[in-house]
């Protein structure tokens, strides 16, 4: 039995665009970024069991059983509407569920002749290094799961010594690399970028770097200004990586990112052009347009 905790934000049980193929993707909770662009702001903070949820929650599925825990989440109560998340104070989710590795093994084994893979994301998963590590493991050692790929969406940021721990059961990573200058890094997430670059370039040497993602912002990421840089060091340390464009849009965000402005296809497509020209071929383009 592995009793090793993670806590979860939410399962995804069929998705076709959080790595290849058809996959179960598990969504955990905390993440050491605060970007100001997050799509799911709710996935950063842990719950802090001040139970201003409870109040406000319509059908009562939030109750109170211990002041200094969070509070009980009952899913046969609640209808969905996300009240509690859009009106937490510290951007968090009190509707986790804890799960251990024997738990969540249990779970993916009833879709696991429906899917090639699974995938964890965040929040940042690797946050939870020991619960990814152990779950992967247990998965590689299953007769009935082995055939499963399994997948890491990441923002970059865990050191390298704890990726070497996770190189050998880990088939594919997905990496942000959310700005290439180090001061518009750190104001759009609050953190440098220095350990994305390293995770990028440690991940390609092991020929498990699957993708890079790009998330442009018009007028505010830098990748078309420092464009020959960018792609120089990405051929130099991540030679033939697969990029992936993704749009800034308005869905899901809150705060001043409501003022950022939202990528049109052609602002996306300027940046797929330009990769192109710096002889970039495996580019895609992801998300609706205005």
């Amino acid at each position: 039995m592995n009793s090793i905790i993670g806590k979860i934000n939410k399962i995804i049980h069929f998705s076709v665009v959080d790595g290849p193929g058809s996959r179960l993707v598990i969504f955990l909770q905390g993440c050491n970024y605060n970007c100001i662009n997050c799509h799911n702001p709710h996935t950063i903070n842990h719950c802090n069991s001040c139970q201003e949820c409870v109040v406000t929650c319509p059908p009562s599925a939030l109750q109170t059983i211990d002041e200094q825990q969070p509070p009980k989440y009952s899913t046969d109560i609640c209808i969905g509407c996300d009240t509690c998340i859009s009106l937490c104070p510290i951007n968090s989710d009190p509707r986790i569920s804890e799960i251990s590795v024997t738990e969540m093994l249990t779970e993916i084994s009833k879709y696991a002749s429906f899917i090639e893979g699974i995938t964890v994301s965040g929040g940042e998963a690797t946050l939870q290094f020991k619960f990814v590590k152990s779950l992967f493991e247990a998965i590689k050692q299953d007769t009935h799961l082995s055939h499963l790929s399994c997948f890491i969406d990441t923002n970059g940021s865990l050191q390298v010594d704890k990726w070497r721990q996770l190189i050998d059961v880990t088939d594919g990573v997905m990496v942000d690399l959310k700005a290439w200058d180090q001061q518009v890094h750190l104001k759009l997430t609050g953190k440098s970028n220095h350990k994305v670059k390293e995770t990028i370039k440690y991940l390609a040497k092991h020929n498990k770097l699957y993708e890079v993602r790009l998330l442009e912002i018009p007028t505010v990421t830098d990748y078309l200004l420092r464009i020959d840089e960018m792609a120089s060091w990405l051929h130099q340390h991540a030679s033939g990586v697969k990029i992936r464009i993704n749009g800034f849009r308005h869905h899901g965000v809150t705060g001043k990112a409501l003022a950022l402005p939202q990528a049109t296809k052609q602002d996306t497509n300027s940046l797929k052009l330009s990769l192109q020209q710096h002889q970039f071929e495996d580019i895609c383009i992801s998300g609706a347009f205005i």
